[in-house]
This record gives structure tokens, C-alpha cells and sequence, in this order.
């Protein structure tokens, strides 16, 4: 048990410290233009690419086509700025209503 206990508050202590560190250090590292704007398209690109990942599998294969066609209507929502709610209702909604209709 103690060691497990050391191993939590050590894990704590770490992730604390590492979250503390990029306020911290933001004010004393500068980065280039070009690598400041490399940095937040990647962002942009890891987020796409969970999204893409979760829409369109399920484990190791592809998830039918109901999820990425309820994805692709809350994305249309989405860039027409409707609200968030409206947006995960709609992308819940077709799925199952496309999985009710048979559609895997």
C-alpha cells in the first residue's frame, strides 16, 4: 500500500509541477513566428485527428456509417454557430435515428 501511496503523491507532485511550469516559463521562452504558428496548427491537427478516429471507428474497425453522418451533422451545425447543445443533440440524434432505420 505505501508504495503505491508513493508512487500517487509522486505522480501528483510531477504533473503539478509540469503544469505549473508552462505559465511559469511563457514569459522567458520565446519561440519563432514560424514556430509559434507550427505549434498551434498542430493542435488543431491532433484534435481533428482524435475527432476523425473516434467518428469514424469503433475498436479496430470502422464504426458504420450512422456516426460519421451524425458527426457531419453537428459539424454543419457547428460552422453555422448554433449552439453547443443544439450541436450534440443533432450529431446523437441522427446517429440513432440512422441506426433505428437500419443503417449500422
Amino acid at each position: 500500500m505505501l508504495p503505491t501511496l508513493a508512487a500517487m503523491l509522486g505522480l501528483a507532485a510531477g504533473t503539478f509541477l509540469l503544469r505549473l511550469s508552462g505559465p511559469a516559463l511563457r514569459a522567458k521562452v520565446t519561440f519563432p513566428k514560424r514556430a509559434e504558428k507550427m505549434l498551434e496548427v498542430s493542435a488543431v491537427v491532433l484534435l481533428a485527428a482524435l475527432a476523425a478516429t473516434s467518428a469514424l471507428t469503433e475498436g479496430h474497425a470502422f464504426a458504420g456509417a450512422a456516426r460519421p453522418i451524425g458527426v457531419l451533422a453537428g459539424g454543419v451545425l457547428a460552422l453555422r454557430k448554433a449552439p453547443f447543445l443544439v450541436v450534440v443533440l443533432t450529431a446523437a440524434g441522427t446517429a440513432a435515428l440512422l441506426r433505428l432505420a437500419g443503417i449500422p
